[in-house]
């Protein structure tokens, strides 16, 4: 397993480097790459700076192929609002826990760790004491992905909504209808701050939330906010390992 581990910048430099330092701090060995999604306040050292804002689901498209010509068979697409709040190190120990997963569940298409909370997705937050959830479908603040699996779909379905939001619920099911297990791991913990970038640009998250409707009810149907509810309700716990 190799996998390229990726900071989405945009907003604060601070906060995506308060990430970046926690990884480095508890892996050094492995690299962590910052992309630079056109942010107003550029992020010093980037791996890449992008020439125009693409928003989620347009940078993790372009991550995932930037992490397949590197030779890796995942990407870890993290948000920069997260902090890491279980214990170090952080991404070796979520890769060892993955590989283990995947000798007893077979291939694991997607991997997220447990949220302290989350007032959108009940599914991603951490039971204490638990060892991992299947679930059936994925909030996208964290995905650790493999790229075969994202290959097999024939890639992202975001060409009609541009800002990404609810690109994640779309592709996780996809993943799920196409036998991939989804888990979330109760062992690697994560807090998250949401919409700290969003909310930094005037009027963005209400143009985001019309055209994710537009998205969803499209693939759904008009009823598509309980569809999604039922598949949050959808999971399975594991206490062992």
């Amino acid at each position: 397993m190799a996998a390229a581990v990726v900071i989405l910048h945009y907003g604060d430099p601070a906060t995506t480097r308060r990430l970046q330092e926690q990884l480095q701090a508890s892996d050094p060995d492995r690299d962590v790459l910052i992309l630079d999604n056109a942010a107003p306040q550029p992020y010093p050292d980037a791996w890449v700076r992008l020439e125009t804002n693409i928003y989620w689901a347009g940078a993790l498209a372009y991550a995932a192929q930037a992490a397949r010509d590197m030779g890796r068979t995942h990407l870890w697409f993290l948000n920069n609002d997260v902090t890491f709040v279980s214990r170090p190190p952080h991404l070796s120990r979520a890769l060892g826990r993955l590989a283990k997963l995947e000798a007893t569940l077979g291939p694991v298409g997607l991997f997220s760790p447990a949220f302290v909370k989350s007032p959108y997705h009940p599914q991603m937050v951490a039971r204490p004491g638990g060892q991992y959830r299947l679930v059936r479908v994925m909030d996208g603040v964290a995905p650790l992905l493999r790229l075969e699996a994202l290959e097999s779909l024939g890639g992202l379905d975001y060409a009609d909504n541009p800002f990404g939001y609810g690109v994640d619920l779309i592709l996780s099911s996809r993943l799920h209808e196409a036998g991939w297990k989804l888990v979330v791991d109760h062992q690697v913990v994560l807090n998250h701050r949401h919409h700290t970038t969003a909310r930094s640009v005037p009027g963005f998250l209400d143009v985001a939330a019309r055209a994710e409707a537009a998205y969803l009810a499209k693939r759904l149907g008009p009823q598509f906010r309980q569809r999604i509810a039922d598949w949050q309700a959808w999971s399975v716990e594991a206490d062992r390992l």
